[in-house]
């Protein structure tokens, strides 16, 4: 494809050829951010399998969106296009493409290799980390490492067919970084372009910084988005609003049972299949990232980990039993047709 990106047409040939795309945000109950789950380590492909094997056979799960993080190709460059292929590999024996995601502003800066921290109880994403992190973004001159990271990775698997895309970028500008992430983010387009990969970039947008949307919605192949907290008329208008930039549209991330209004499957799910917008919850089964609690979650007491009710994001137990059977049967229902 061009260095200047798809055109549009190339863009709808592509999504036309899908199935419709649906799926979650994905890391196995066993890790509570990404380097625990692609560290030589810590790497679970036992659980990996069966997880997706309910996301694909209980859910009609297509596809999965994970995250990757620059300190594990600086680490161990062989071992992580290793571990990835493995990844495509279970996800391919269970139909599942995923969207890998190279950069993100989420959480917490200080990324540090080898053992992790154990969840602190009740708590939202405790130990989820920021790749590069924030001290990076902020300093091109330490970017050389980042580039060849991204082209590397690219270049491994830019015309794999296992993988559905790449999300180049989640959240730009969160943690108040604002729009000194914009220079990231259009270096991130760059490199990958550079590369020539034979799947669709793209970097969502997810909330009103007009500078960081004007770029990701030009730069991108298809278009993404993540919407929590919307009237179904509101997010009607978002998807309407999305469509008339003449690109294909999914949503990358939604699902928060707790917030108000509340992205429930229930709601959410039929619009996005009536619109033919790809859609991509966040979370799919709870454990060390304990995102079953709300962003906002206070700390429990050890040992006194109440469950919450509702779960705030996630499907099933780590056994298997769903927080909302009505939910699974709802969702297999939509996919299957």
């Amino acid at each position: 494809m061009s260095v200047l990106g798809w055109s549009a047409e190339q863009a709808w040939d592509w999504y036309r050829s899908q199935p419709w795309l649906v799926g979650c945000n994905y890391i196995p109950n066993t890790a509570i951010n990404q380097l625990e789950m692609w560290q030589a380590e810590t790497f679970d492909p036992e659980t990996i399998n069966r997880e997706l094997g309910w996301a694909a056979d209980r859910l009609g799960f297509n596809t999965v969106r994970v995250f990757l993080h620059d300190l594990l190709w600086e680490d161990d460059p062989a071992g992580l296009l290793s571990r990835v292929d493995q990844f495509l590999t279970i996800s391919q024996k269970h139909a599942i493409r995923p969207l890998l995601v190279f950069f993100d502003d989420c959480w917490n800066k200080d990324a540090k290799l080898g053992r992790q921290p154990i969840p602190k109880p009740g708590v939202h994403n405790s130990g989820w980390v920021q790749s590069p992190g924030t001290a990076i973004v902020i300093n091109p001159g330490a970017w050389d490492r980042l580039e060849t990271y991204v082209q590397s990775v690219l270049k491994a698997f830019g015309h794999d067919p296992r993988i559905l895309g790449w999300d180049l970028y989640n959240e730009p500008g969160n943690n108040d970084l604002g729009e000194r992430s914009l220079p990231l983010l259009e270096a991130a387009f760059a490199w990958a372009r550079a590369a020539e990969p034979q799947q669709p970039l793209t970097a969502g947008t997810w909330f009103d910084n007009p500078v960081l949307t004007e770029f990701s919605l030009a730069a991108s192949d298809m278009l993404t988005f993540h919407n929590y907290n919307a009237t179904d008329e509101e997010l009607r208008a978002q998807i309407t609003h999305l469509k008339s930039l003449g690109r294909p549209v999914i949503c990358t991330e939604y699902m928060a049972r707790r917030v108000t209004g509340g992205s429930s499957f229930r709601r959410y799910l039929p619009i996005f299949k009536e619109e033919g917008v790809g859609a991509i919850n966040w979370g799919l089964v709870s454990g060390k990232t304990q995102t079953i609690y709300a962003w906002n979650s206070l700390p429990l007491s050890k040992g006194n980990e109440t469950e919450p009710n509702p779960w705030f994001h996630d499907i099933f137990r780590a056994d298997g039993t769903p927080f909302d059977p009505a939910e699974v049967e709802l969702i297999h229902r939509l996919t299957r047709v």
